[in-house]
């Protein structure tokens, strides 16, 4: 029997044996009617139709979780996203651009000190993930060829995972209930980009 486990927010990156991927997914218990929408160059989560006040209990539930910028694509639990894109826009390299947005916005100040997660993607394969909590800082290269998931609560350090997917649209659904992560309680919407030459963008 499989022990489920409450993880929070979920990210996930690397590569597949079909191309480069970032991967979220909101599992929550405190904010459930939420949903991701897809746009050209950004995945962004917001509250459903009729709970847009939410946003005013919590700051921290709605914001851009996916990024392209150029050939990269930029995935975290906030509004880290955008800054993490706009220093990579400006010519800052992955792994500076993440460890000094993480360091500057820290973890999130709600009653959960939640930690505040990070990853990108090259189109070539060259990924990084990361985290800050209210005690350190990580960001690590992943190997490429390999894929990792980290996640607000509990897996609060990079762990690689078996990810199956070639397309946007089952990456999405791998990281919302496939393979290790349908042991993660509480799925509520999830969002993916992949790409072989050029990034796509989906959701569930």
């Amino acid at each position: 029997m499989v022990n489920e486990v409450y993880l929070g927010r979920i990210l996930a990156v690397g590569s597949t044996e079909s191309g480069k991927f970032v991967a979220y997914r909101v599992s929550s218990r405190s904010f459930p009617n939420r949903i991701a929408k897809s746009f050209i160059d950004k995945a962004s989560v917001v509250p459903t139709e009729g709970n847009e006040k939410d946003v005013f209990k919590n700051p921290y539930i709605a914001y851009n979780s996916i990024k392209i910028v150029g050939d990269i694509a930029v995935v975290s639990n906030g509004s880290h996203t955008d800054v993490i894109g706009d220093k990579i826009g400006s010519g800052m390299n992955i792994r500076d651009a993440i460890a000094l947005t993480l360091l500057s916005m820290d973890y999130e100040k709600d009653d959960f000190k939640t930690p505040r997660i990070a990853g990108a993607t090259t189109i070539q394969g060259n990924s990084y993930i990361g985290i800050v909590t209210h005690e350190d800082l990580i960001v690590q290269k992943v190997e490429t060829g390999r894929c990792a998931y980290i996640s607000t609560y509990e897996h609060t350090r990079p762990q690689i995972v078996d990810f199956k997917a070639d397309t946007a649209k089952k990456a999405a659904r791998f990281i919302m209930d496939q393979g290790k992560f349908k042991e993660f309680t509480n799925p509520v919407t999830s969002a993916a980009a992949f790409g072989k030459n050029k990034w796509e963008i989906s959701v569930i």
